[in-house]
């Protein structure tokens, strides 16, 4: 999932399990597949250095430990603000968007293929737990895991679309490589499963009003956001 605008999410990872950003923090530090590791001795290692002791002492009057890594990797993270693509300046006057561009605004915001059911408001997420059918049966629980709740299986947090044209492969496994396909996904209504939202189903979508609605995904495309030399490496 894409780290731009972040700072908004009322709960991290695909299941919601994790309520802030400083929490979320130590799940790569102690997760198995990742890091591996433990906070305290990483912040001990941050000691023998003495540009992130000064650092650390500039800003937090302490040590490089648990506290000042979890707070300053989350603090740094809300600073990732996005919210000028082509869109925001249609919106905002500074802009305008092509026929096509303009035919796939309509269509996402229609009743007919109410994408904005769940991709609304400034993020392009209302962050609920939905199943959209790309599976009958799937390997991951998805928000049972965090819920133990069985009406949660294979519910996942809803993305937010702003800067989708580079934030693939899409779906919560990563099994879909391009928008086209994303989109041939939900105009088919997806696979049956048990809690398959009630909001996905066949569109009906033709060829035509398939590239209308990728044109104006790919507006949604922030690029003095992923093109800032502050969040390179």
């Amino acid at each position: 999932p894409s780290l731009a605008n972040v700072a908004y999410h009322p709960y991290m990872l695909r299941e919601g399990g994790v309520p802030s950003l400083e929490m979320q923090v130590l799940v790569p530090i102690q997760e198995e597949n990742e890091f591996n590791h433990n906070i305290i001795e990483i912040g001990k290692l941050l000691e023998q250095d003495s540009s992130y002791v000064k650092m650390a002492k500039e800003a937090y009057n302490r040590a490089p430990d648990f506290y000042v890594i979890t707070r300053a990797i989350s603090l740094f993270e809300r600073t990732l603000i996005s919210g000028n693509s082509k869109y925001d300046q249609y919106l905002n006057k500074k802009a305008k968007l092509t026929k096509k561009e303009k035919n796939g605004l309509e269509l996402f915001f229609s009743d007919r293929v109410n994408c904005s059911s769940c991709h609304e408001g400034f993020n392009f997420t209302n962050y609920s737990f939905k199943n959209n059918g790309l599976y009958t049966d799937y390997k991951d629980i998805g928000r049972m895991r965090f819920s133990k709740d069985s009406n949660d299986i294979a519910l996942f947090k809803t993305p937010t679309l702003r800067n989708i044209e580079v934030t693939g492969p899409y779906m919560h496994d990563g099994s879909i490589t391009t928008l086209k396909q994303v989109i041939a996904h939900y105009n088919t209504g997806g696979k049956n499963h048990k809690n398959k939202s009630n909001l996905i189903k066949p569109l009906g979508l033709s060829d035509k009003e398939a590239e209308e609605l990728e044109a104006f995904l790919l507006t949604l495309t922030d690029k003095q956001f992923i093109n800032n030399s502050q969040f390179s490496n």
